[in-house]
């Protein structure tokens, strides 16, 4: 059996996103891996920055939306035990950035809350499903209730 040895939570603030970190943590505990937080920002505004921008945490700026952002990232990490420098705030596509940023870590496993297609979501695919076909690593897609 495979031995995971860094593991990557695709955060979305959902109220089933515990469940997806509950999920992550045990695993972490039994492979003894380290344990990375990403989130992407795909829903905000971001002036003269081109997509794929990885955001800078411990820099403060004017920009009270992405302030916001940093400081929701930074809570959830704090509440689950990651350091600040295993998480990761992107503009961007999340599934393009997601797999980016699986690649350069060197990322072994990323874990991601999947909904039920349906609907546009079927024909367009969903976060989960990209990454599922595209990663060049194991995927974990946690079954969240719509």
């Amino acid at each position: 059996m495979h031995r995971y040895q860094h593991i990557l939570i695709t955060l979305n603030y959902a109220n089933a996103a515990q469940h997806v970190v509950a999920k992550a943590q045990q695993l972490t505990q039994a492979y003894q891996a380290q344990l990375s937080l990403v989130h992407v920002l795909d829903d905000i505004a971001m002036p003269d920055t081109t997509y794929g921008t990885c955001i800078a945490l411990d820099k403060v700026t004017d920009y009270q939306a992405l302030e916001h952002e940093k400081q929701r990232l930074l809570n959830a990490a704090a509440s689950i035990g990651i350091s600040q420098q295993n998480c990761w705030l992107i503009w961007g596509a999340p599934q393009q950035e997601i797999l980016r940023l699986a690649e350069r870590l060197q990322v072994d496993l990323i874990v991601v809350g999947a909904h039920k297609s349906h609907g546009l979501g079927f024909l367009l695919g969903s976060t989960a499903d990209s990454l599922l076909h595209h990663a060049k690593c194991d995927i974990l897609a946690v079954h969240l209730e719509d």
